[in-house]
């Protein structure tokens, strides 16, 4: 199993960004997926999960600023990020919800 994320990088607070994870080895849309982030210091917490019939979860702390979404047909789970601020700078991965299956990450940084 692979899970390929992209589109991080430095962007500007109040700004946008879209996150991408592409899987393989699995048969994608049975999975429920999931994003979650790791600042530094702190521990890796959950962001937002869509389920196999695209029901959505947010923590509470993106909720109204970021829409989680899938494409079975790409095999891809998106993180659209938008007003994003300090408190986002972060590692985003991206999970196969209930397994070991981790992505290796992708740094998204908000600078002033």
């Amino acid at each position: 199993v692979q899970l390929q994320a992209s589109g991080g990088g430095l962007v500007q607070a109040g700004g946008s960004q879209r996150l991408s994870c592409k899987a393989s080895g699995i048969n994608f849309r049975l999975y429920e997926m999931g994003w979650y982030r790791q600042a530094p210091g702190k521990q890796r917490e959950l962001v937002a999960t869509i389920t196999s019939d695209h029901k959505v979860n947010y923590a509470d702390f993106v909720k109204g600023r970021f829409t989680i979404s899938r494409d079975n047909v790409r095999r891809t789970t998106y993180l659209q990020m938008n007003s994003l601020g300090f408190e986002d700078t972060a590692v985003y991965y991206c999970h196969v919800q209930s397994s070991n299956f981790w992505g290796r990450g992708t740094q998204v940084t908000v600078s002033s």
